[in-house]
């Protein structure tokens, strides 16, 4: 990934971000999560965006920013463009990557799912592109016997021979050992961070693994800040929003961050399926978990079975309740839209995005005081699909139900992810969309000859004699 920022990135940082540099204490005026959200609002109804509070005419934007966010208070933060550089510097060096919510690069598990509460700026190291990879979650104590730890380092184990990323939280106890067992057997690892970014970068250990694309470490706080409850509270939904499915391996009762996390997921925020171990000692926490609709771990022992927990439905979300297919056109307002006019392929969706409503202008680093000049690398241009012409050489009828119509619009898609074989649940993930209507999707398309399943390896992909078609 390149170094560089973008001007809404910059901006950002200057809002929201301590910029940790040797011993300087963080500004007190640091926009909270709440207070940025409420500006970015304000800059989206007014159609404009964060680098335009750092262009030489932003006076009269400042101003305009009052009912949301004192003037002064604007300035000052907008004003540390030498501590940024000295940063950024420091970041470049340590190979740490920065990205906003206004960013192409952005991952889009993450903000598709959490929308405005996704972190304004993340701040990674490693290959960025595994983050949107989905997977397993792991999580559970920071103190359980070694008999768990074993137990966890195993599920690691299997994830890996699945080739499927297993994703945690880097803590002491059950999140290291899933993650340990993981990369001990080749497999695929995103470590979401509650805090020391930059050391945990910089361990010799991680360092090859790292480098060698087997392990992305992430976080929504500053490299070098320190270990902090609230923050680790609040990070845990970052862990669900990149996995598929997530398993707690142990929990306390009413208490502890894995217990918040696993609850917020259950009782508000349903992006995945909720497992809880079902094997070994008893746990009143994870009792209580199924009680709140968490799944028993089936414990699988073989690939085969590791893929079947994924087969679940995920939970319907609030957008998924709603009739047909919906795009966020921005972060407030969802828009449905009917039959072959719904977007389905995630890379074609209008993403929620409160920052982004036109190419941003180029900002000159050179105007912002104490920032070096870098040259900017345009991001490559989305893919752009025809929606009209989405179903391929398949024609509707007229009279067509909304089913066959949707459908029709999928089938070239489909058609293109299945150049390898492909699970139900792998598709309904690259499609966004449920087990259960990816499942009906691919059956009805094997009813009609163009798909076959296979069982080694398993999936469905294209029937052989259609590939020429």
């Amino acid at each position: 990934m390149t170094p560089s920022l973008s001007p809404n990135t910059q901006a950002i940082l200057l809002l929201t971000a301590p910029l940790i540099a040797g011993r300087s204490s963080p500004s007190p005026d640091l926009l909270s999560p709440g207070d940025y959200k409420r500006l970015a609002r304000h800059l989206r109804e007014m159609e404009r965006q964060p680098a335009d509070l750092l262009s030489p005419d932003a006076a009269d934007l400042l101003r305009a920013c009052r009912p949301v966010i004192e003037e002064s208070r604007l300035q000052r933060l907008l004003g540390r463009g030498f501590l940024l550089s000295q940063v950024i510097e420091r970041w470049q060096a340590r190979a740490i990557w920065v990205v906003s919510r206004a960013d192409a690069d952005y991952p889009r598990r993450i903000k598709a799912r959490l929308r405005e509460d996704a972190p304004p700026v993340l701040y990674g190291c490693g290959d960025i592109n595994l983050l949107d990879s989905g997977g397993l979650a792991v999580v559970g104590s920071r103190h359980v016997d070694d008999a768990l730890i074993d137990y966890t380092m195993s599920i690691g184990r299997l994830a890996a021979r699945a080739h499927t990323t297993l994703i945690s939280g880097g803590a002491r106890g059950i999140d290291q050992a899933a993650m340990r067992g993981a990369l001990e057997a080749g497999g695929m690892v995103s470590g979401v961070l509650a805090d020391s970014l930059e050391k945990t970068a910089m361990n010799r250990e991680h360092r090859n693994l790292l480098l060698d694309g087997q392990l992305v470490l992430l976080s929504p706080y500053d490299p070098s800040a320190g270990f902090n409850v609230g923050n680790a509270m609040q990070r845990n939904k970052l862990i669900y929003a990149l996995a598929d499915a997530a398993l707690v391996v142990s929990s306390d009762l009413d208490k502890g961050g894995t217990w918040a996390g696993a609850t917020e997921q259950l009782d508000k925020l349903n992006l995945v399926p909720v497992y809880v171990r079902s094997t070994g000692a008893p746990s009143a926490g994870l009792e209580a978990l199924r009680k709140k609709g968490a799944l028993p771990w089936p414990d699988p022992r073989d690939v085969d079975g590791f893929g079947a927990v994924f087969e679940v439905d995920k939970p319907k979300t609030p957008a998924d309740k709603q009739a047909g297919l919906s795009l966020f056109s921005n972060d407030n307002d969802i828009v449905s839209m009917p039959g072959a006019q719904q977007a389905i392929m995630p890379e074609i969706q209008a993403e929620p995005d409160t920052e982004k409503h036109a190419e941003p202008p180029v900002v000159p680093t050179s105007e912002i005081p104490g920032i070096k000049r870098v040259e900017e690398t345009p991001p490559s241009a989305p893919p752009t699909t025809d929606l009209a012409t989405a179903g391929g050489d398949a024609a509707t009828p007229v009279n067509a139900s909304p089913a066959d119509t949707l459908l029709s619009a999928v089938r070239e898609v489909i058609q293109r992810l299945l150049v390898k074989p492909m699970k139900e649940a792998e598709v309904a993930s690259a499609l966004d969309v449920s087990n259960a209507q990816a499942k009906a999707w691919l059956q009805r398309l094997a009813d009609e000859g163009l798909l076959e399943k296979q069982k080694k390896p398993a999936g469905y992909v294209i029937k052989q004699s259609r590939l020429f078609d």
